[in-house]
């Protein structure tokens, strides 16, 4: 079975493989990859602040890594937004051959699911591309704004934090 756990630096060349095998599906599909920065995102996995996670079976096989930070980055959200709880998701990679089982979105409602469990009242994210933005939008998450950073548009993007009561069978279905 799966589930999430933190990552460890054992984890490093796993989650590196994976960046790399979601790059070439990236790059297969026309859309910009994070080949270059792979070795590097992958490296984050030894953070010890403990909030990088993984998406992990049983055997060890890894299949998602993102990245669960306390507070709201502070750029792009009004004060008052600042203001909430909220968990902040951002650098998420899932395995390409697990697509159809939707692993980005199991990792999107444990975040969530999590988040409430905290107390927290919302899960913010942000993302540089509107195909993207349409993704997360299928776990249910709004977008809020959009915020021109030097040459990037983000797409900054949240869901009220709530408990998700089927997380053991949808980490099972993976």
């Amino acid at each position: 079975m799966f589930a999430m756990r933190p990552a460890t630096a054992d984890d490093i060349p796993a989650v590196e493989e994976m960046i790399l095998a979601r790059s070439n599906w990236l790059e297969e599909h026309g859309l910009p990859s994070w080949r270059e920065n792979a070795a590097e995102l992958a490296r984050q996995a030894k953070n010890p602040d403990g909030d990088v996670w993984v998406l992990a079976s049983d055997d060890g096989r890894i299949i998602g890594y993102t990245t669960v930070q306390e507070q709201t980055p502070p750029w792009g959200w009004t004060e008052g937004e600042l203001n909430e709880s909220a968990h902040y998701l951002y650098s998420t990679v899932t395995d390409p051959a697990y697509r159809d089982k939707k692993p980005g979105t199991v990792m999107g409602l444990w975040a969530v699911d999590r988040a409430a469990q905290e107390g927290r009242t919302w899960v913010r994210r942000g993302c540089h591309f509107p195909e993207l933005v349409r993704y997360n939008e299928t776990q249910g998450f709004k977008l809020v704004h959009e915020v021109q950073r030097t040459h990037t548009k983000v797409y900054l993007m949240g869901r009220r934090a709530e408990r998700v009561t089927d997380m053991e069978e949808r980490f099972r279905a993976l």
